[in-house]
């Protein structure tokens, strides 16, 4: 009698399972969702930026007049760390573009907030203002050596991604 009512119970168990299993998939199915929908949030990054320009040794940099389009994602100060910069963006195509300042050593700084990227012994006029190219495998970067610090735009977009975002740049 026992095994009988153990079958039943498994039975019982397994068709719960069928059924919530099927009711799940049904949800999933008639509920809206968009897979292609960004789940990055822009943040306000002002705070941060009035602490680090009265923190650092050195103008820093943000940008002032992007289009709506440009998302900022993300933004620290690291005062112990070269007094390093740093402003995350995703362009209005959803590529990744950073500021990114320091007075660390600007070959070792640069190699290492660009993912490896090699100076390419090019400049590019931005604004009135000479940029090196640098180009690597992920991240390309425009590298400006000036006040103290070393400023790097760098990221996964294109080239002219980078000069709209290093034009943009305002210190105070």
């Amino acid at each position: 009698m026992a095994s009988k009512r153990g079958k039943q119970t498994v039975r019982g168990m397994f068709l719960s399972m069928a059924v919530a299993t099927g009711a799940a998939g049904l949800v999933y199915i008639f509920v809206p969702h968009d897979e292609n929908a960004n789940p990055v949030k822009p943040i306000d990054y002002r705070v941060e930026l009035l602490t680090a320009r009265r923190a650092a040794p050195y103008p820093v940099a943000a940008p002032d007049g992007l289009d709506k389009g440009w998302k900022p994602t993300s933004v620290s100060y690291d005062r112990k760390d070269g007094n390093s910069w740093h402003l995350g963006f995703l362009d209005p195509e959803g590529k990744y573009v950073a500021v990114e300042q320091s007075t660390s050593p600007a070959k070792k700084y640069v190699t290492e907030v660009s993912q490896d990227a090699r100076d390419t012994g090019r400049t590019q006029q931005v604004a009135g203002e000479a940029w090196q190219h640098w180009k690597g495998d992920k991240y390309d970067a425009l590298v400006r050596h000036d006040k103290g610090a070393t400023t790097v735009v760098t990221g996964s977009a294109s080239t002219e991604r980078l000069a709209e975002m290093a034009a943009a740049l305002k210190s105070s």
